[in-house]
């Protein structure tokens, strides 16, 4: 057993600890998937979760286009962003951009195996060097002193032939000594060569119990686990062992799901679907009028109905219609109808 872990210096510098947010609920970072308009949809399902950005790299952050890169509506919140990088200087720098953007939490990432995240030194690799991630972590901290934002890590349980308790415990401690308080545990190690990023989802398995025995030996940490959770039930039963759970793809595919926890979780009366809908239409034509298209917010929306009858003629309405020009929210209108009278043939 590992002796328990001394507590970390106080956050950023502060007398007292940040007001953490809730992490029972939380909403993974997905590439090409959670970007501002996937989170406002989100939000309207579950108030009460923590959502994530896309990974940005620190280096985009600095000298990229910020307000695209980090811009997002007041109503995401409470929100995290979620830097890629192993450069502590210009992590610390991107944190500080984060933090003036308004993120409630800065997050590294240390969890993804794919090629062109090696290739840059950042990713799942690092946890090959808990070393270089405690300066990481330690000089995004100081980068943020005196300020209400956290510095969280995303990472693995292992890599390669890295799979046992003791690698990710060792991570753990060398991470924490820097400050770091809050880990987001994705339940299986990562493959950094012979995978392919999606077959890192998919292939190595889920070991919850080392992710339990994380929380357990150090009940001081806030632990969130990540990886292959789908269902109600699954997500309550992780709440036993650990502080938080983290949806992935499930969310994404089937985003009811979301509606349904915030129910479970926080005892929000469940709304219909079509409300929903109804509350996310000012949001989309004020994008409009913007000069953005349908077919960029309408893409997180498909999987809304899934698993109910009429959610394919729902889906094929939005995906024929939303890309045109002109398309607008009769597109979003034109589907509800169309799933409406799949359900009048059916009956």
């Amino acid at each position: 057993m590992h002796p328990r872990l001394a507590d970390p210096p106080p956050i950023n510098g502060a007398a007292n600890p940040i007001a953490a947010p809730d992490r029972r609920l939380c909403v993974a970072p997905m590439m090409d998937w959670t970007d501002r308009h996937c989170r406002y949809f989100h939000r309207l399902l579950a108030p009460h979760a923590l959502l994530y950005t896309e990974m940005v790299t620190a280096a985009a952050v600095i000298h990229g286009d910020r307000a695209r890169l980090l811009g997002h509506d007041a109503a995401e919140h409470p929100l995290a962003l979620q830097l890629g990088g192993s450069e502590p200087s210009q992590l610390a720098q991107a944190a500080r951009i984060g933090a003036d953007f308004g993120y409630e939490e800065i997050n590294l990432n240390v969890g993804c195996p794919s090629d062109r995240v090696q290739s840059g030194r950042f990713g799942a690799c690092l946890m090959r060097e808990p070393a270089l991630v405690a300066d990481c972590v330690r000089a995004m901290r100081e980068a943020l002193a005196g300020r209400a934002v956290e510095v969280t890590v995303k990472c693995r349980i292992g890599v390669d032939e890295q799979d046992e308790y003791a690698g990710l415990a060792d991570f753990v401690e060398h991470v924490h000594a820097a400050g770091c308080a809050t880990f987001i545990v994705h339940a299986r190690k990562a493959w950094l060569q012979g995978l392919s990023p999606k077959e890192n989802r998919e292939v190595p398995p889920l070991n919850y119990e080392r992710v339990y025995r994380l929380k357990h030996e150090h009940p001081q940490l806030t632990i969130i686990i990540n990886g292959g959770i789908t269902r109600v039930d699954a997500v309550c039963e992780h709440l036993q062992h650990v502080d938080g759970v983290m949806l992935g793809r499930a969310a994404y595919h089937e985003p009811w799901i979301l509606a349904e926890l915030e129910q479970t979780l926080f005892g929000a009366p469940l709304p219909t679907r079509d409300e929903v809908l109804a509350r996310l239409r000012p949001y989309v034509e004020a994008h409009l009028a913007a000069g953005d298209r349908l077919q960029h917010v309408t893409r997180h929306i498909l999987g809304l109905y899934q698993g109910l009858p009429g959610a394919r003629a729902f889906r094929r309405v939005l995906s024929e219609q939303a890309h045109r020009s002109d398309a607008d929210w009769r597109v979003v209108e034109q589907a509800m109808a169309a799933r409406r009278g799949e359900l009048s043939r059916a009956a």
